[in-house]
């Protein structure tokens, strides 16, 4: 009797950890809520990329990126998302009306010598929702000085 309760307790302990390895369901993502709805807002970009070509190193370096909401409701951008820290967007903070226009300014740290290729990932309630738009160029300048002239590589000296 003993080994039958002791088993049938065993099997019980077995079956509730099984269970209890399911995590709940995360909740539908709110893009995914707009996409059912056909009055949801529609952001469109006049252009979603942009070649600055060669600049110098610290030339001003932003651009600004149009959109309008093509949208029967109000466009709330809730997130732009940069692929790095040396990329800053700047995001309207207010809904946009539907048929009504406004901007992303996307500046880079012109700082940095040689090639970039940068994003920038708009979130927003839009049907169309994340938008990326790409950023790209080179940046000429000085060679990079060493940060302890006469050291070699292991930090001992000549």
């Amino acid at each position: 009797m003993k080994k039958a309760i002791f088993s049938l307790g065993l099997v019980l302990c077995f079956g509730i950890i099984s269970f209890a390895q399911e995590g709940p369901k995360p909740a539908p993502a709110p893009a995914a809520e707009a996409k059912a709805n056909p009055n949801a807002p529609e952001i469109f970009f006049d252009e979603t990329s942009h070649d600055f070509g060669t600049l110098q190193k610290g030339d001003e370096c932003s651009f600004e990126f149009k959109f309008k909401n093509t949208g029967k409701e109000p466009l709330i951008l809730a997130n732009c998302q940069a692929s790095c820290g040396c990329t800053t967007p700047a995001c309207p903070k207010e809904p946009i009306a539907p048929g009504a226009s406004a901007s992303i300014k996307v500046k880079y740290d012109s700082n940095r010598v040689g090639v970039f290729n940068k994003t920038v990932t708009v979130t927003s309630n839009a049907k169309n929702s994340p938008v990326t738009l790409t950023i790209k160029g080179k940046i000429d300048g000085p060679a990079q000085e060493e940060a302890f002239p006469g050291k070699n590589n292991s930090g001992m000296g000549q």
